[in-house]
């Protein structure tokens, strides 16, 4: 039996703000890209405009670094205010070394910076904003599928895909970080592979 694989980027999705309206920005693209849901699809939501819409985003001059931030930042030579906001994102320290943080993120993620993104933020009357991951991928997935359902009538699935590092590797690859209608892990143990 073939299976179809296609992809299709949405374009047109605005610089989104936060509090904006999530369901809005993708009603309003697949609408402009003449792309109609249907039921067994998957929608991938950048965790950018996720964590923007939901409004986790921090204004790196309100934060007050710990003694601990202060001690981390200067041995890795990185600003003691986004050391402290890592450390309070993080469940533990896995690495650290000049220029480098690798931490256990509250979701349990491992990752650089506790996925704190400082990339294409905007700032605001000279204030530099940093943006924290979604507090719980899953359940914004979840929403944001259950109102789609709700809205076109089609069951879907939807992931938040963000991009990480990979260790000793150049350039980045996405992982899903929250899912929603579709299983995240499929347990295969003890099943009879195609070799019996």
């Amino acid at each position: 039996m073939a299976v179809e694989l296609k992809l299709i980027a949405l374009e047109g999705v605005p610089l989104v703000q936060p509090g904006d309206d999530l369901l809005g920005i993708v009603l309003t693209a697949l609408s402009q890209n003449n792309v109609q849901l249907e039921a067994g699809d998957v929608l991938i939501v950048a965790q950018k405009i996720v964590s923007k819409a939901e409004g986790r985003l921090v204004d790196l001059a309100a934060i007050k670094p710990s003694p601990a931030a202060l001690t981390i930042a200067a041995e890795i030579d990185k600003d003691p205010r986004l050391v402290d906001l890592i450390l309070r994102q993080s469940n533990e320290i896995v690495r650290h070394k000049l220029g480098v943080l690798v931490v256990e993120q509250k979701l349990g993620l491992v990752m650089a910076n506790a996925g704190i993104d400082h990339s294409n933020i905007e700032s605001t009357e000279g204030r530099e904003h940093l943006l924290l991951l979604p507090l719980d991928p899953d359940a914004s997935c979840e929403r944001l599928r259950a109102a789609l359902k709700e809205r076109l009538g089609v069951t879907i699935g939807v992931i938040i895909n963000d991009s990480i590092g990979r260790a000793w590797r150049v350039g980045t690859i996405g992982h899903a970080i929250g899912v929603g209608g579709l299983p995240a892990v499929v347990d295969l143990r003890g099943a009879t592979d195609m070799f019996g």
